[in-house]
This record gives C-alpha cells, structure tokens and sequence, in this order.
C-alpha cells in the first residue's frame, strides 16, 4: 500500500486545487491511500535565518505547525502539490513553507527521490507567469524526484472540469506517479529538465530550477540549450545536497572568524533611521 500526500495551496475548498488533486489520485494504478493538506490551515511562520535547525537537534526553533506538515511528508511514499495563481505566481503560502527548507536537511535520505507530480492553475491562458517554476522549485527542494508538472486553466471553482482535456491530463498525471520519469523535450535544462530561463550576455542561458548557465544553439528542430554543472551545485544530486548543506554549517564558522569585520561594517548604520512598527 503506498501513501500519498497531497498538497494544496489554496485557500478554496472543492477549488480547482483540491479537484485536481482528487482526480489525479483517483488514477494512480498502485494500491494507495491518501491524506491531504491545505497549507492555509496552519500557521506557518517565515524563516529567521539563525541557521539553528542546522544544528539544535536539527530541528526549526520556531515554535509553529511546521512539523504538522513536514511529518506527513517524511512519512509518504509520493507527493501531489496544486497551486493557484496569484500575480503571475504562485500563492505565497507555496514559498512561505519552502523557505523554511534548511529543516529539511536533516531529512534528505527520507525525502531524496520521493515521487511527486505538480500542477499550476490560472485564470486565463497565458497569464500563469511563474506558477509553474514555483511549482517545480518547491518539488525540487523537497528533494523529489519530479515525475511531470502541467498547467491548467480555470478561474471559476471547478472551471477546470468544463474542459474535459483537463480531466484526461489528471489521469495522465496520476497513472505517472510511480512510473517513469517523464523526459521533457527541448528548449529545457540538460541537468536538471527545467524549462524557464533568463537570457543574459555573450549569448549565455541560466536556468532559473537549478540556476547553472550554458548556451543557446539552432537546430533544425528549434533551440537547443545545453547547460553546464556550476561550482556549487545545490540540487542535482544527493551529493550535492549534502555538499551544500555542509556549506551551510560551515558559516557558523565564518561568521565566528569574520565577527568583528561584520560588526565593522554594519554599525555605521544602526543609528538615525525611522522605522514604522506594528
């Protein structure tokens, strides 16, 4: 029996994001049970940079439900998330629990490779922005192992079932689950599949998933992009997640050696400025 969880992050109930998630569960082959969350439900607080969750029993000290819901996720076998679009985004509650992401590191053997499937949701066609790379970066840094992220438009609660064709790519979605990783076709990332990147000098592409850079060339068939490892990879691979994570902790280090540079620096700006408070 394996054990889905599925994410939504919207606030509607039987929206479009639970309706998806539901239908896509409805279609994966393997016998399974399912919970569910809605992100909204808990109170979720910002990350406080103090690096503490890296150290102090690696466990966040900010005392909220972040552990109601990253429990769950560690005991799953596969993930489904669902997100609406807000701006041109995706909702913030999405990057609000992903910033809390360094408390994951004291989990990365539990979540490495997890299977997980995504899907954005927008208004009106073409006015998605972002929401589908937030989609993938939040998949990403759960250390999940993507199998296929879509979007799906409808602005109405349950809009996206007047199209039957939405229906049909849940199935599709959820048949995928468990099974093959789905290879995405070019223009996307020869590292990490990522399909957004920004355009910078000399013909040069960064992927904006894993942030490495490489070059555009034609081809007969398009563009074709080949990206190239960077110094400090973050997400490729299980190594690299552990490299980085021993980065971090090498700060605590830096700073002790660096305290009275920092101190320096930072003190002509204490005094004479207005601040408004709650």
């Amino acid at each position: 029996m394996k054990h889905i969880l599925g994410i939504i992050a919207s606030p509607r109930k039987l929206g479009n994001c639970e309706l998806m998630v539901k239908e896509m569960t409805r279609h994966v082959p393997e016998p399974h049970d399912v919970q569910l969350v809605r992100l909204q439900d808990f109170d979720i607080k910002p990350c406080k940079a103090c690096y503490r969750c890296l150290f102090d029993k690696e466990r966040c000290v900010i005392d909220d439900d972040l552990n109601k819901i990253l429990d769950p996720i560690l005991e799953a076998d596969a993930i489904i998330v669902a997100a609406p679009t807000y701006l041109l985004g995706a909702s913030a509650v999405l990057k609000l629990f992903q910033d809390r992401g360094l408390a994951f590191s004291a989990h990365i053997d539990r979540l490495w490779g997890k299977p997980s499937i995504g899907v954005g949701i927008a208004g009106i066609p073409g006015k998605e922005g972002r929401t589908l790379l937030d989609i993938q970066s939040f998949l990403t840094f759960l250390k999940t192992d993507i199998k296929q992220t879509r979007l799906v438009f409808g602005a109405l609660p349950g809009e996206v079932f007047f199209n039957e064709a939405n229906r049909q790519m849940a199935m599709a979605l959820g048949q995928s689950l468990f099974g093959e990783k789905t290879i995405p076709e070019q223009p996307c990332c020869t590292l990490c599949g990522g399909d957004t990147f920004r355009f910078l000098e000399n013909g040069q592409v960064r992927c904006m998933l894993c942030s490495n850079a490489g070059s555009m060339e034609w081809s007969p068939r398009g563009p074709f992009i080949s990206i190239q490892r960077g110094e400090h990879d973050m997400i490729l691979t299980k190594a690299d997640v552990i490299h980085h994570r021993e980065w971090l902790r090498g700060m605590k280090h830096r700073f002790a050696e660096e305290k009275s540079r920092i101190r320096d620096i930072a003190m002509p700006y204490k005094e004479g400025w207005t601040w408004i408070r709650p």
